[in-house]
């Protein structure tokens, strides 16, 4: 949690908003020139070419292509790459105080099982996280922010990044260089739990920290019928499964909230041979890094002495190379509070909704470990009519409400900008994390 005193954003005046309107007259035409017929067109446009050319981690070549152009258009500066296809683009002064706002671009190995005009052209790959809509939502921004760069002051940097979708993208963008010397970050999902035109996220943590794991547990095979001469690497699998979930049930705090789920399981291809070795693995999560750091060290243990009971032997791989663990994501408490005061002046105080953490996990969480503030948060896209949610993200059948984005373009402009206005004035706050 990001520590710190700050001028009250409800009093603070800042040169941007003197210059041009009140707080509220900016914020609002924000919304109105997203909603505008064009704008809205142009915006949904670029969101269905992105969608029909799906792209998986590190891949993003022609959505980096596509994203330079549009940049290009509006005339803004940008430099590329960072992390193979990433793009950042930078529009106000070019000096402090920079604020950054961050939209990932990799789509997903999904089948597309939606049936529409703009169904993906690629087999076996799908938007179906949302990401083309995020991309679509930060060139809007971009474009709004570019409209009024006269009067920012300062910098607000456009982080377009790849690979969100377990390839640790942000990790590399950061490594990279490509927000030094930034002193904030916002980063936002498109969510269909909750209603058009609102938003939702909490102060402190948000999503959880995320790892995976592999093992192979070694036995000896040999024909079902005479087990007594084999060593059963399924029995031995069966149970580390069993085992795997006493770590949360019998080890863990009840009110500190982890998970550990084996969700691969492979061995023989014989109804009546034992196999020499089989393959299991997973995920385990949790909200501080101290329960998630004891949960890997348990897990490893857990799997090679239980494979050890079973006369077997196991090897465990956390596949930290191709697959980079997640830390929890933080949400500093004092941009909450910005949060707040922006999203309500933009939408009311009643559409700026509480969300609960989620055990799902974010690589936007590299940002929050290295950088002074970060704060990531989403913007409902539920016909407000329907009381059912759309399917959930990485369904083959996920859907974009593509009326939502107009919200997600004006949110994101009025927080780089709201920010900037009194960054000057506000002292640096202190990197500090607090965790559940």
């Amino acid at each position: 949690m990001v520590s710190g005193k700050w001028v009250s954003a409800a009093v603070l005046l800042s040169v941007f908003f003197v210059a041009v309107g009140s707080e509220e007259e900016i914020i609002s035409r924000f919304l109105e020139r997203a909603k505008e017929k064009d704008f809205l067109e142009w915006m949904v446009g670029v969101r269905r070419k992105i969608h029909e050319n799906p792209e998986l981690g590190y891949e993003e070549f022609e959505t980096s292509e596509l994203i330079r152009a549009e940049l290009d258009a509006m005339g803004v500066s940008y430099k590329h790459p960072f992390a193979v296809t990433g793009i950042v683009g930078s529009v106000g002064t070019g000096g402090p105080p920079r604020v950054a706002l961050r939209a990932d671009m990799d789509a997903l190995a999904v089948q597309e099982g939606v049936e529409w005009e703009h169904k993906s052209k690629v087999p076996g790959k799908m938007h179906a996280c949302g990401h083309d809509g995020h991309v679509a939502m930060l060139l809007g921004a971009a474009k709004i922010l570019q409209e009024n760069h006269e009067n920012l002051q300062g910098t607000v940097l456009l982080v377009f990044q790849p690979a969100e979708e377990g390839g640790g993208g942000a990790k590399k963008m950061i490594e990279e260089g490509a927000v030094d010397d930034v002193e904030a970050i916002f980063g936002c999902h498109l969510d269909g739990e909750y209603p058009i035109g609102t938003v939702s996220s909490r102060a402190g943590p948000i999503m959880a920290a995320s790892g995976f794991f592999e093992a192979v547990i070694s036995g000896k095979g040999g024909h079902a019928a005479i087990p007594q001469h084999t060593i059963d690497p399924i029995l031995a699998a069966s149970n580390v499964i069993v085992s795997l979930q006493h770590l949360v049930s019998r080890e863990a705090d009840p009110l500190d909230s982890q998970v550990v789920t084996v969700a691969k399981f492979q061995g023989g291809d014989a109804f009546n041979v034992i196999p020499d070795s089989v393959t299991i693995g997973g995920t385990f999560r949790a909200f501080s890094k101290k329960s998630f750091h004891m949960l890997k060290q348990r897990i490893e243990e857990v799997i090679k002495g239980q494979a050890a009971v079973q006369r077997c032997s196991a090897t465990v791989n956390f596949m930290e190379n191709d697959r980079p663990a997640f830390l929890p994501m933080v949400n500093s408490q004092a941009l909450h509070r910005h949060f707040t005061t922006v999203g309500s002046q933009l939408l009311g105080a009643d559409h700026v909704l509480d969300r609960p953490p989620v055990m799902g996990a974010e690589d936007f969480a590299f940002f929050s470990e290295v950088m002074p503030a970060a704060f990531y948060y989403f913007v409902g896209m539920r016909n407000a009519s329907s009381t059912a949610a759309r399917p959930q993200a990485h369904s083959p059948l996920f859907r974009i409400n593509e009326d939502a984005l107009p919200y997600g373009v004006a949110i994101q402009a009025a927080l780089a900008a709201h920010y900037l206005g009194g960054a000057a004035t506000r002292p640096l706050t202190e990197l500090t994390h607090d965790e559940l």
